[in-house]
């Protein structure tokens, strides 16, 4: 039984990765999943993903380039403030300028650098390094 889709895809997403496989399938597909993998690929992660309807909720297929060392979800999502990301940055991420944070704010699903620029805080969604 699938609780959280979104942990769900990016669990399939890292396994594939680990594996060494270029390709998956992720099922089934909702807008949220669609930004996460949007965010992901316009920061290098992903090389190209499309929707593909089933009749049974859609599926992504994801086209992976290889740069994914790890990726998981944050559970509480957490709220935070513009102030709070590099705090959250040094919390979830390796290393200083390695990996994005994504987040979920009034302005869309954006990178940790994008709501920096853009001056606003959200929920943290997910990890990727």
């Amino acid at each position: 039984m699938k609780h959280d889709p979104l942990n769900d895809a990016l669990s399939t997403m890292n396994n594939a990765e680990l594996s060494g496989k270029l390709k998956c399938d992720v099922a089934p597909a909702s807008k949220l999943i669609g930004h996460v993998l949007k965010v992901m690929q316009k920061n290098g992660y992903l090389e190209s993903f499309e929707y593909v309807e089933n009749g049974r909720g859609g599926l992504y297929k994801v086209s992976l380039a290889g740069k994914i060392n790890r990726c998981h979800v944050v559970k509480p999502r957490w709220s935070l403030k513009l102030s709070d990301i590099e705090r959250y940055e040094a919390r979830y991420l390796p290393a200083q300028d390695f990996g994005v944070l994504i987040l979920t704010t009034n302005e869309g699903v954006v990178s940790h650098n994008e709501a920096k620029e853009l001056g606003v805080g959200g929920k943290l969604l997910a990890y990727v390094y």
